[in-house]
């Protein structure tokens, strides 16, 4: 029995001597061959997800590729989690070098009763190690490697630098990597802001992430939790009555989204711009910063949803089945500033972007752009236009092909004056004013916009050319900002991970199309439009706002385009397979309504916004048939039934007097110069 007992521990020495001698090989070989998985902690650069956010600085949405990560340096991370972490996976790290001695000899002694790994006795270094480089498999190479690695990473790094990098990279379930994610995902707080018992359990969540899922499993990770801040209690790292208060915190959970997207037209056109400039968007960690206001993106959301049941109820047609859409775009007149995208109304059922990625016919929501370039050859808003039938022959194909284009009322009314025109949107009136002025005149001032295969016939009239809504938010500006037209911008800057400024944008004006005055008189008529016009469904109380609907033939396209004094509103609904809406499904029935509904909600979100249009430098003020009409210097009034009122200035109010221009007998009609560029449309609707 001694002899066996004697023959048992001689085996059991050799074992030992053999397992240390091969310990030690593999130690000294691994300690010259693991420099380059050194580094590789050491220069530890994660994926990191960017955050796009809003003007104001609220979150827009995270984007990543495959796993969410935020990154946490070590001051942000509370002293709760330092404590918690320690006190439960590794007691002594801060003594240590990188191995725990008296951990490893407890391990061994546990494989060697189970002929087996079984434990591994890892400290915080070495679980970093096996996270960021290596397998989870108990096999002694490993083991080794994690050794060796261990010590030399302890002689590099400091141990919060070791801290921080640990809490950054473990999952916490969810697909959250790393300890800030998980703390805005759950807890949907700051770091800073989480309370002991929080610390606690995301603490223990990284030991079994799917088991200990608080989504799914609150009781079994509060429990986890629990045993924590025992442990922290047990050690004197915290005193009764904090451990007392903590164990009795239920800490409410959330299921929160990963990407966080309340705006995903947005997100999807911010990384469509930016993906080929920056390859890593997506990982790189950067803050993208973006021209929208989520108040009025979310508004803007409400406003095409009413439109759209609107629609679904005019139809017929149910939510589900129906293939009818809508899109809305508001800009910052002089900025160009996008501040609401919405590029359809249901994101989830399909993500095809109808703001900048669709071109639909305008119709007459294009024909502004037609009668700016009469009035800038000399028409004035009184000029009478001929609303005549006519028709006209044209060559195609060797064929000649006789158009005579009608009215949407199917009828003409003889001469009327170009502002009745427009304000009615008569098809004939703009027609033959085009082949009276001539093709050419117009098509060449219309390069100026930007816009790409403008017909060169007489369809241009009518709005025969393909744009999307984001172009004519574009080309909008002309009048919303007085001549001058603004690129829609999306991006301000972008932010890197280190805080320095990659990645900036300013305004850029395109082009200087007319003069601040002449785009007024544009402004004029499309207020018009509004009061009494095709546009009467866009009115809204104790604000001024100028636009123009627009229908294409059957019905296939329902638009409008305005704008107020502060900002340009483009709203599109049609259907994606460019079928007609319905019989009577015009852009002033279907479109306009959701004008008003966004400006009312716009007047309670900002009261302060600017609520009159200023009247430019140069724009005058006379009486054609005792009605009054704007003019300028490039557009003077007609000639023809002027009505002078013989009283002048003398019966004017006093303000009106000072306005009034000194010499005012010299002009054959009543006039009052409006030459005080902070004059409002309000003083000077109080004036009459």
């Amino acid at each position: 029995m001694i002899k066996l007992l004697n023959k048992s521990v001689k085996a059991l020495l050799i074992f030992i001597l053999l397992l240390f001698s091969l310990v030690a090989g593999m130690v000294v070989y691994a300690y010259y061959k693991v420099d380059n998985d050194l580094a590789k902690i050491v220069n530890y650069t994660p994926n990191i997800s960017t955050e796009i956010l809003d003007r104001n600085g609220k979150r827009i949405a995270y984007i990543f590729k495959k796993k969410h990560r935020l990154y946490a340096t070590y001051d942000e991370i509370p002293i709760y989690v330092v404590e918690g972490l320690v006190a439960m996976e590794d007691t002594k790290f801060f003594e240590h070098k990188g191995i725990n001695p008296d951990a490893i000899l407890r391990a061994i002694i546990k494989d060697i009763k189970a002929r087996r790994f079984v434990e591994g006795g890892s400290t915080i270094t070495q679980q970093l190690i096996k996270n960021t480089l290596l397998s989870s498999e108990k096999k002694l190479s490993r083991k080794v490697k994690e050794f060796v690695l261990a010590i030399k990473l302890e002689n590099v790094l400091s141990k919060e630098e070791i801290l921080e990098r640990y809490l950054n990279a473990i999952p916490y379930g969810n697909n959250y990597m790393g300890i800030k994610t998980a703390a805005e995902g759950y807890f949907r707080k700051n770091l800073r802001d989480l309370s002991l018992k929080e610390s606690a359990m995301l603490v223990g969540l990284p030991n079994a992430p799917s088991y200990y899922n608080p989504l799914r499993h609150y009781k079994r990770l509060e429990k986890r939790a629990n045993l924590i801040l025992h442990r922290l209690y047990t050690l004197g790292w915290i005193s009764k009555e904090e451990y007392l208060k903590a164990k009795k915190e239920k800490p409410k959970v959330y299921k929160t989204t990963l990407t966080q997207n309340v705006a995903p037209y947005v997100v999807d056109e911010v990384v469509r711009r930016l993906q080929n400039k920056f390859k890593d968007i997506k990982t790189g960690g950067y803050k993208i910063y973006t021209t929208v206001d989520l108040f009025m993106q979310n508004l803007a959301k409400k406003s095409l949803d009413y439109g759209y049941t609107r629609l679904l109820e005019m139809t017929n047609e149910e939510k589900n089945s129906s293939d009818l859409n809508g899109a809305m775009v508001v800009v910052q007149n002089n900025t160009g500033d996008i501040l609401s995208l919405v590029g359809g109304v249901d994101y989830k059922k399909s993500s095809f972007n109808r703001v900048t990625m669709t071109k639909r016919q305008p119709g007459s929501s294009f024909k502004p752009f037609v009668y700016q370039r009469a009035l800038d050859l000399g028409y004035s808003p009184a000029t009478k236009i001929p609303d005549l039938a006519r028709s006209f022959k044209y060559e195609k194909n060797g064929k000649m092909i006789t158009w005579t284009p009608q009215n949407y009322e199917k009828d003409f009314r003889g001469f009327i004056t170009l502002r009745e025109a427009l304000i009615e949107s008569r098809n004939l009136a703009t027609v033959n004013m085009v082949y009276d002025i001539g093709i050419d005149k117009i098509i060449n001032k219309l390069k100026l916009l930007d816009v790409d295969n403008i017909p060169r016939n007489l369809s241009i009239a009518l709005g025969n050319l393909a744009l999307s809504p984001m172009k004519m938010a574009q080309i909008y500006t002309v009048f919303s900002n007085y001549g001058h037209i603004i690129e829609p911008r999306l991006i301000s800057k972008m932010v890197s991970k280190y805080g320095s400024v990659i990645y900036e944008t300013k305004p850029k004006e395109i082009a200087n199309f007319t003069k601040p005055e002449q785009a007024y008189l544009m402004t004029s008529i499309l207020k018009d439009v509004i009061k009494r016009g095709t546009g009467t469904n866009a009115q809204v109380a104790g604000i001024e706002l100028a636009g123009k609907t627009g229908t294409t033939n059957d019905y296939i396209d329902a638009w409008f385009c305005g704008y107020s004094p502060e900002y340009t509103t483009i709203i599109w609904y049609g259907r994606d397979a460019y079928k007609p809406i319905k019989k009577g499904a015009t852009g002033g029935k279907v479109a306009a309504p959701v004008f008003a509904h966004f400006y009312n909600g716009l007047l309670e979100l900002k009261p302060k916004m600017k609520k009159f249009f200023v009247v430019p430098k140069g724009v005058k003020i006379g009486f054609i048939n005792g009605r009054k009409e704007y003019y300028t210097k490039t557009s003077p009034l007609p000639h023809y039934n002027r009505e002078v009122t013989k009283e002048s200035n003398k019966s004017l109010p006093l303000q009106e007097q000072k306005m009034a221009p000194k010499k005012q007998s010299d002009s054959p009609i009543d006039v009052i110069e409006l030459y005080d560029e902070d004059t409002n449309e309000q003083e000077v609707e109080q004036l009459f």
